[in-house]
This record gives structure tokens, sequence and C-alpha cells, in this order.
């Protein structure tokens, strides 16, 4: 790996500058490379899932992942313009120009994880090619047919002094975070991102966590019930909750508790009228995660949950031989639970009272920062209260999940759930280095400003006026 990395920064510094058309010619090629071969990564993700939907495939890592790539084309000339800046009084009135121009880094490095392991390969890869850089990315052992594909078609569409991909488990991983990129973006879990930034210190090197934690859902008094629980079945169920930004738990009004269960339960069962057969239901990712979360329902209800399993086909899933899990909904739960303590990343879905707007706040801002919140509800000043009483990577309003598809929003976590941003023109900053410069005009600015020694009048002035402001 420190070969690939030595050959692909020693390319870099002797290409520089990078082109324009070098840059739209590489990105270009990443968009052949999905989608001409979008058929083998979704075949290739159904083995490793034991079963993915094809349409979800499509849309969440096939087109989610071309999409930014032609949106990077779309806007690269104005992303790459140096951006003039305005320089002290008087030296822009003297001749004194002052501006950012956008560099690449050289070598960027990837973690992506195995829930969308196309998809955030591909993504954060627009921002990387855009702004110039080469890239080495390291897949997800989770998901080694897909991890091979990549393997394979990355060498033919790129030379590996351009992109190269890397697999292993979790040994190559930790040697692959100690490498001194120029900047280093990895995806994953909370407890992995502490060694990566440990890992990434030695070397100085600048680090993008996408992580994840405990995105909540505050349905509002005001909301249109059905609708609400609706959307976030369709957020919790897509991938089998395997999402970093999947709605984590629910916050509803007291009162109102008992409508949102029945309307979760309805619209469950209306989107997925049957799962172990259903094309359009995906699996969990293996054994051991399917233990785990088996584990959190048995540890909620053993401390006093009531467990609510949504399976309206009466499907046999202990003897199905598979991996599927239907959707569980929790109520009662407390935080001596695990399922309130983890991410659970997974079809299970706590539902929390709250008496107040407040209280649900107060919820939220007891645990860590989460990566999305999502509110539901047409009180304007109660989803205000709501955005400036809590902070969180991001929000979407009436829905869950859909800003990170707004690729000029930028997709980032704050605190626990992450650091740095980047999708659209952030994720082009991001893997960029922005350059100052300044070009000094003809005259003896020196000896205006009085920075010439012998120090006297000129100086003096020269503080002042700095002192006022």
């Amino acid at each position: 790996m420190r070969d690939i990395l030595d050959r692909q920064r020693s390319a870099f510094m002797a290409e520089l500058p990078v082109s324009l058309a070098t840059r739209r010619d590489r990105l270009r090629r990443a968009i052949e490379m999905i989608a001409d071969n979008s058929g083998r990564f979704c075949a290739a993700l159904t083995d490793d899932f034991g079963h993915r939907s094809h349409e979800q495939s499509m849309l969440t890592d096939i087109a989610a992942s071309v999409a930014p790539l032609h949106h990077a084309l779309k806007h690269l000339d104005r992303w790459a313009k140096p951006e003039k800046k305005p320089v002290l009084f008087p030296l822009g009135l003297l001749g004194g120009r002052g501006w950012i121009e956008y560099q690449p880094k050289g070598v960027i490095g990837v973690i992506a994880p195995w829930n969308f392991p196309v998809n955030l390969v591909m993504s954060p890869l627009a921002g990387v090619l855009a702004a110039g850089n080469r890239a080495m990315i390291k897949t997800s052992e989770y998901t080694p047919r897909v991890a091979a594909l990549f393997e394979e078609l990355g060498a033919r569409y790129f030379d590996s002094e351009e992109i190269a991909f890397i697999t292993g488990g979790p040994e190559v991983g930790k040697a692959f975070a100690e490498l001194p990129f120029d900047h280093l973006l990895f995806t994953g879990a909370t407890g992995i991102a502490r060694h990566i930034l440990h890992a990434a210190a030695d070397n100085l090197v600048p680090v993008t966590l996408e992580l994840g934690g405990k995105s909540p859902v505050i349905v509002g008094r005001s909301a249109d019930m059905r609708q609400a629980t609706e959307r976030v079945v369709i957020g919790k169920m897509m991938n089998a909750g395997q999402i970093c930004l999947a709605p984590d738990y629910l916050l509803v009004a007291a009162d109102q508790e008992g409508a949102a269960i029945e309307g979760l339960k309805a619209a469950a069962s209306t989107l997925y009228p049957s799962l172990i057969a259903n094309p359009d239901y995906t699996a969990i990712i293996n054994d051991r995660h399917h233990q785990r979360l088996t584990d959190w329902i048995d540890d909620a209800r053993a401390k006093g949950a009531e467990v609510i399993v949504v399976n309206p086909a009466d499907e046999d899933f202990a003897g199905s031989n598979g991996r599927k899990m239907p959707l569980h909904i929790i109520r009662n739960t407390t935080n001596a639970m695990t399922v309130m303590q983890e991410e659970i990343f997974g079809p299970i879905l706590p539902v929390r009272r709250y008496d107040t707007i407040d209280d649900a706040i107060a919820e939220v801002n007891r645990r860590d920062r989460p990566l999305a919140l999502y509110h539901f509800g047409s009180d304007a000043a109660e989803r205000r209260h709501v955005l400036d009483r809590t902070i969180t990577g991001g929000v979407t309003l009436d829905d869950v999940v859909f800003h990170v598809s707004q690729e000029e929003l930028p997709f980032g976590g704050i605190g626990p759930s992450g650091m740095g941003a980047y999708h659209g023109e952030v994720g082009f900053r991001t893997f960029s280095h922005a350059k100052s410069v300044y070009k000094q005009p003809r005259i003896d600015v020196a000896r205006l400003a009085g920075l010439k020694p012998p120090y006297g009048a000129a100086t003096r002035k020269s503080i002042a006026r700095q002192m006022k402001g």
C-alpha cells in the first residue's frame, strides 16, 4: 500500500497543475465504470447481503453514485475559479490584490463501509476527482464480492496511479489508516473512528469522519400522523434499517403514541405485505449483525419493554434459513436498554413519549449529537424552536434521510457523529487546499505602513489606524 501511495504522489506532483480536462476525463470514466456495470454491481450486492432489492440498489448505490459525479462535471468550472478577496485599506486602492486558488491536495484515502458499498465509494470520489486528486480506497471486507468487482473494474477504467482499490480485513484497514495521506475520509462507526483519528494523528493527516449515532424523529402535535409514520417506515425499512441516517428512535406526544404506533404498523404492512420472499426487502448483512439485533430486542423485552413485531403475513422467520428481519416497534423503553444506548442499524424502532416539545428537545440533547434529526409538523414556531435548540449534523423536515441527496447541502456530522463534510461544492473544497495569494503593488508599502526601521511617526500612524478597526 505504501508503494501505491508513493507512486500516486509522484505521479500527482509530476502532473501539476491538474487540468480541468483531466479532471473531467476521470469523472467521466468513474461514471462509465458504475453505469456500464450496474447489473454486475447489483448482483454482487445481493450476493453479499444474502438478498438485496435490485431496485433499491439501483436507487441508492448506482444512481446515487452517478448523480454526484454528473453534478461535479456540471459545476467544476465554477468551483475551480479563483476567488477574489478584498485587501486592507488602502492597499486595494494602491494596486494590492488578494485571491484564493483551490489546489488539489494530492492522494486522498477513502475507507468505505459495507451498508452502501458502492455509493460510499463513488460519492466521495466526485469531490476527490473534481478537486484534481488521486485516490486509494479501502473497501469493506463485509461485502467481498463488491470489493472484488471494484478491484477488477478499477484496474480496467483507471491506472493504479490514479485510483487504487485495496481489499482486506481489519489488519489491512489498520495499516491503511496509518498511511500518510494528504486527506483521509472515513465512513463508519464512532468507535472505530477513534482509532482512525489516532492513526491519522501520527502523520498529521487531515480527516473527515462521517459516522452515525441515534438520529431522532420528533413528531409534533400538528403533524399529519399517517404521512409522518409512512415516511418514517420508508426510511427505517429501506436497506432493512442499515443506514447511518435511518430514524433511530421516535418521539411522539404522549396522547398520540397509540396513533403513531398504529400508523407505523399500517405503513409497514402496506409497504411490505410479506417479507421473506419479497424482492423489495433487504436482508441483514451477516449472521453477527443479525444476532446483535436479536440480542438487543431480547434485552429490551427482558427489561420490561413491549415489543411489537410487524409481520403481516405471519411468516416464520426463525425457520426461513435467511437473515431477513421484520420491523420491531419497541414501547416503554428505558435508558438502561441497549436499544436506547447504541445506534441500532437495523429494523428496530423505539417509540418514546413526551409531554411538551421542550421535553422532546431535552431527550435529544441528553444524548450525543446525532448525524441527523427529523421533525414533522406544520407548526412553524415549533419547527424553529426545534432547529434552534438542537445541534445535529443535518436535518430533514417533514420526511427522513432526504437531505443527504441534496448535492449542494454539506453532508456530515458533529461531535461523535462526525467531523467535516462533503458533497457538491463543499466536497470540492474539502478535498482542495485553499491557497491564499497576495500581490503587492509597486509602491513601497513597508515605508507607508511604518514597517521600516527606524520606527517613527509613520509607524505610530499605522498602529493607530489599525487599532481603530
